[in-house]
């Protein structure tokens, strides 16, 4: 459910990097004095390759142009490269993608590491919930967050975490943040970047990771190191601790993080399906923010914004002198606050938009139509799984069925996972039996087995869309239709996340963690982690350069996530839409006549 990237419409509703649009997938649970929420929403997700032209039942893949070891080697020259420049954003979201084609690349695992600390202190220090959280924290206070955070590693992660390895990716997360200028300038330190260097290659010295053998000697070993940074460079030891929080969480998995006080309200107003915005779903390009879609009734769609527009100004600044985190934080603020664009219309012509925030409801379900008016074959697209969705989808049965619907395409391309007991729900709408997902845990209590009920089941066949990113509670739906044989599942095959996530309120500052604390899997048992869901029907993929002028480079062309402007595309720009079409087609006529 980060996201993560953290989800596919966040509250600022731009679409970089993808983990932090993913986390896992969600449910809640009472937990200890707290409302603990468990989501399967992945924090990123492929993006390799251009479609072949085959789709079908059979795979007929062009091969790939470009060798593994070269495409390999590219990858890491550019990531490089976006590292120099301080791109890291760019070079989270390009190694995140290599990753799904080379998982075992001990190198790739390492320089995503890397980006992601460098990426998450920069947002960290943009986000003024966070410095003022650091600012207003006594020393102790700082250590009661430390002692918790640990505490509730200890008790939660989905594995036996070992304090050395916490206390060593702590360390090693101040390290990093002496190396960025926000950083030090967030915290007025004005040391020559010799100073800096010397220090962050002494601080491992400190206390030796080997001495840290229980969570009372990680607490000894961060306040030497505390006091040590204060007495060489005037570090506070707030902000340092914090770094090490941050650091060592952000280590245990790419799923697991810190969530500041904005980022935290932020999830929530995920899983409720509402957000102070504008409404807008927006892509970064070279000087502008693609307009991708548009939220019905949003203050962006009122104000006359449209799919398929360019963003090239916001409160006066061109978007070209911004970053896209930038971008984000300016077009964010308080309910009934007002933001200026500058909008490049489908005509070329420049235009200046008002738009007063407000509360946004997210739908879960779009797109419900019948494609297929001869046939009656009926179509929506799944966006999230949130509070609503089964409602949602229940509406959307209602609505179809009294337009004649025969057969029923579910749209789950891009689709990043939300709440588990939303997935649950809205898979038991189409199984009348047997197990839906099975989760299993360190802790017994993670060890659940998720049912579904006879009452109240669609029996209309079922035709599932998915691409590489249909995740986490995507992939739970999909997967239980796939193995309870109750549908088809066509596309390519999804990202494979597999785990879960809690969220974990902290007792001070308003802020809180996502810890991994299950894995999950198929009806059959079978594991989705690095595996995914397997379509019934295949629409290769291929790994394709094109040019880049912009990167001066090559870039890697992605799959139709099957949306142009915001609608659904023509059949011929979406062979996996046509291939699940034509899959429709077949078990009508291979059915007799039946409307639901």
């Amino acid at each position: 459910m980060q996201q993560g990237r953290d989800s596919r419409l966040q509250r600022i509703d731009i679409r970089a990097p993808r983990h932090q649009r993913r986390g896992g997938t969600w449910g809640t649970s009472v937990a200890i004095k707290a409302i603990v929420s468990l989501f399967v929403f992945c924090v990123g997700s492929a993006g390799w390759g251009g479609l072949s032209v085959f789709a079908g039942d059979t795979e007929n893949a062009a091969t790939p142009v470009v060798p593994a070891a070269e495409q390999l080697k590219f990858i890491l020259e550019q990531g490089l490269s976006l590292e120099h420049q301080s791109r890291w954003g760019e070079a989270l979201t390009l190694y995140e993608d290599a990753l799904r084609q080379f998982p075992d690349d001990k190198v790739l695992e390492q320089r995503f590491h890397e980006a992601r600390l460098h990426y998450d202190l920069l947002r960290r220090h943009s986000d003024h919930t966070y410095l003022e959280l650091v600012g207003r924290l006594s020393s102790s206070e700082v250590f009661q967050i430390y002692d918790e955070v640990l505490l509730k590693i200890h008790a939660h992660y989905v594995e036996a975490p070992g304090w050395r390895y916490l206390y060593e990716q702590g360390v090693h997360a101040v390290a990093i943040a002496l190396t960025e200028p926000k950083f030090l300038a967030a915290h007025r330190l004005s040391i020559s970047a010799e100073a800096t260097a010397a220090t962050a290659r002494d601080l491992p010295l400190v206390v030796p990771a080997q001495n840290v053998q229980s969570r009372m000697t990680a607490i000894e070993a961060t306040t030497r190191v505390a006091n040590w940074l204060r007495e060489r460079i005037g570090l506070p030891p707030q902000a340092t601790v914090m770094e090490m929080v941050c650091g060592m969480v952000n280590a245990l998995d790419p799923y697991s993080a810190y969530l500041t006080p904005a980022q935290l309200s932020e999830l929530y107003s995920q899983i409720e399906g509402n957000f102070v915005g504008l409404g807008i779903e927006l892509r970064p390009q070279e000087d502008a923010l693609v307009v991708l879609r548009v939220i019905p009734g949003s203050p962006a769609e009122k104000s006359g914004i449209s799919p398929g527009e360019k963003i090239i100004g916001v409160d006066g600044e061109g978007v070209k002198d911004l970053s896209p985190d930038r971008a984000a934080d300016q077009l964010k603020g308080p309910e009934g606050s007002t933001v200026t664009l500058t909008v490049i219309g489908k005509d070329g012509q420049s235009r200046q938009v008002v738009v007063r925030r407000t509360r946004v409801e997210v739908p879960s379900v779009t797109d419900v139509k019948i494609i297929d008016p001869d046939l009656k074959i009926a179509y929506f697209r799944l966006l999230s799984f949130q509070r609503t969705t089964a409602t949602d989808v229940l509406a959307a049965l209602q609505r179809l069925a009294q337009e004649g619907m025969s057969t029923l395409i579910i749209d789950l391309r891009g689709n990043p996972g939300g709440l588990l007991g939303a997935a649950v729900e809205t898979a038991d709408l189409f199984l009348s039996r047997g197990v839906v997902v099975s989760t299993r845990g360190r802790n017994p209590q993670e060890n659940l087995v998720y049912n579904a009920h006879d009452a109240g089941t669609w029996q209309v066949p079922l035709v599932i869309l998915i691409d590489r990113e249909s995740a986490s509670a995507a992939e739970i739906f999909a997967g239980a239709i796939q193995d309870q044989g109750r549908g088809t599942v066509v596309g390519v095959p999804s990202y494979g996340k597999g785990s879960i996530q809690g969220i974990f309120p902290l007792n001070l500052g308003n802020s809180g963690l996502r810890l991994t604390t299950a894995r999950f899997f198929s009806p059959q048992g079978r594991p989705y982690a690095g595996r995914g869901v397997i379509p019934d029907v295949r629409v290769q993929t291929v790994a394709r350069p094109v040019d880049a002028s912009s990167s001066g480079g090559l870039v890697w062309q992605r799959p139709n996530a099957g949306t142009i402007d915001g609608e659904t595309p023509p059949l011929s720009d979406d062979p996996i839409l046509e291939a699940g079409l034509q899959t429709a087609r077949r078990i009508v006529a291979q059915r007799p006549a039946t409307t639901w």
